[in-house]
């Protein structure tokens, strides 16, 4: 990369610290930006600056807002009965886009890993445990992912509920629609058959 002036290269090296983005394609990203108009370039870097200086998270969900609650939490159409418990703001978003929940949610922030030094106290449990404290849930629905720290962090999160005289749920897991059972994988499979339901 030496061929490059150095602030070609530092913006090469900065791009590729991105996640998923490796060095030719920061490459390409960093000529494209060079070589797009100044304008172009300048919403760029101010929308970069303004999602630093403007966007935290919802003071109730935990998800990304640009003021204390989200358009989630604030909307008063949204059913607050009902409350689903996500790992991440990208889970979230998967959720909304499916069309399939009207609730609230509430964002843990990460999964238990104790290999990874991650605990109840590292994840927003106990906010979780206060917002279910005020009483104004009927179910609290756990839509942490079916790998090993989701399914901890599931089993964990059923632990912390018991004492709570409200329906705690579980997303389905299985068989994927479209999918041919002789490529799913065994485990998925099991869990598709554990958890069959009458139709």
């Amino acid at each position: 990369m030496n061929y490059y002036p150095v602030h070609v290269i530092n913006l090469i090296k900065n791009i590729a610290r991105l996640p998923g983005i490796g060095e030719k394609t920061a490459e390409r990203l960093a000529l494209h930006i060079l070589s797009s108009p100044r304008a172009e370039a300048d919403r760029l870097c101010a929308s970069i600056q303004d999602v630093k200086n403007k966007v935290g998270l919802c003071s109730e969900c935990f998800a990304l807002s640009a003021g204390g609650v989200c358009k989630i939490c604030s909307n008063s159409s949204r059913n607050t009965s009902v409350l689903c418990v996500v790992e991440q703001q990208a889970d979230l978003v998967a959720i909304e886009k499916s069309g399939s929940f009207d609730g609230l949610y509430h964002i843990l922030s990460g999964v238990l890993s104790p290999m990874d030094g991650v605990g109840p106290d590292d994840i927003k449990i106990k906010e979780l445990v206060a917002r279910i404290k005020k009483g104004r849930f009927e179910e609290i629905i756990i839509a942490t992912s079916t790998n090993v720290e989701g399914e901890a962090t599931a089993s964990y999160l059923f632990g912390v509920f018991e004492t709570f005289k409200l329906k705690i749920t579980r997303i389905a897991s299985g068989v994927p629609i479209g999918g041919h059972l002789k490529y799913v994988d065994q485990a998925t499979l099991k869990r598709a058959m554990d958890t069959r339901h009458i139709v």
